[in-house]
Parts: structure tokens; sequence; C-alpha cells
């Protein structure tokens, strides 16, 4: 009797395991973008100062959507409503320092952002509502910040949504993004 209970209860949790399925390579990939760019790699610096210059201020996760010949702004991504700026989740960034973001004074957190586009330029709202997918989680009144951006046109399309940092100058870090022939940047002020 023992026997048969044992293996009733082995046949059960081997059932438990293979229903366990890994998700499949989803088409807009996760990324991530740094500011400083090399501070995922700050542990391979060997001079102390650089290391510690390396260390990280933003950081940004989003998913990578293609344009796979679509017209994309005006058509995928709608003019004059709030878009997460990828696909799939809500795009975060993390501030590991308070900042300025527009003209609003923002406290190291973690954060949603969101854009607001139009043919000449982006509204960029940054917003407390975190671990949203697409723009299902948006709520507006969470918005606590904002700046609105001209948009300038790309020489090369940009298959990819791209994002990258950059510093413009001193503590002013731009945050660029580009898609289809579409590029934004965004002012950004480490406190």
């Amino acid at each position: 009797m023992k026997k048969i209970v044992a293996t009733i209860i082995f046949a059960v949790a081997a059932l438990n395991v293979n229903a366990q399925e890994f998700a499949k390579l989803d088409k807009s990939g996760l990324d991530a973008a740094f500011y400083p760019e090399n501070a995922p790699k700050r542990a391979f610096i060997k001079d102390k100062t650089k290391q510690l210059e390396a260390e990280p201020k933003i950081r940004i996760l989003y998913s990578r959507p293609l344009k796979k010949e679509r017209e994309i702004f005006g058509k995928v991504v709608k003019f004059n409503e709030a878009w997460r700026i990828g696909a799939n989740e809500s795009t975060e960034i993390l501030f590991m320092t308070d900042v300025i973001f527009g003209e609003t004074k923002v406290k190291a957190g973690r954060y949603t952002l969101i854009a607001i586009p139009t043919e000449k330029e982006w509204t960029i709202k940054l917003n407390t509502e975190n671990d949203g997918w697409g723009n299902y989680s948006y709520d507006k009144s969470k918005d606590i910040a904002s700046v609105t951006v001209p948009t300038s046109s790309s020489d090369k399309e940009i298959e990819a949504l791209s994002i990258t940092m950059y510093e413009k100058s001193k503590n002013v870090v731009h945050i660029k993004i580009g898609w289809d022939n579409t590029i934004a940047e965004i002012p950004v002020t480490l406190q």
C-alpha cells in the first residue's frame, strides 16, 4: 500500500513539473539603458576613481518593438494619445539620485515613462503607477512631472525602438529615444 501511495505522489509531482513551461521568445525583446553607459560593467574597471564615476545614476527598462515596414508615428503610435514608449510592459525609469525633470524636482525612485507624441514634439510624463502593461494602467492623475520636447528626423531608419543616454553638459543627461525616422531627447538634470 505504501508503495502505491508513493508511486501516485511521484506521478502527480512529475506531472506538475512537466506542466511548467518556459514562455516563448517575445517579438519585442526587453532591454536596458544605463547612465553612465558603462555602469553595468563597472566591476571590470581597475581604477577606483573611474569605477566610482561609473556608478549608475539612471536605468531605463523597455521593450524594443520593430518597425517591420509599418508607418509608426501617426499610425501604430497614435498622435495625441498616451504611449508607453515601447511594447509590452510600461517603460520603467529608475533614478538613483534626485533629478530635475522638466521644471520639477523628482526624488530618486522608480517611475513609468509615458509619451504623448505629435508630429513635431513629444510630451514626456513621469508617472508613479509602476508594473503596468501597455497603457492600460496609465492614470494621468499619477503624473508627477512632464516636459515637452521637439522631435528631429534621423538620416537612417531605426528598425528597433532604441533608447540611450549621454551627458549633454555638466550634470545634464539626455535620454535619446529613436524609432523609425523620429528622435526625441529628454533632458534630465542630476542633483
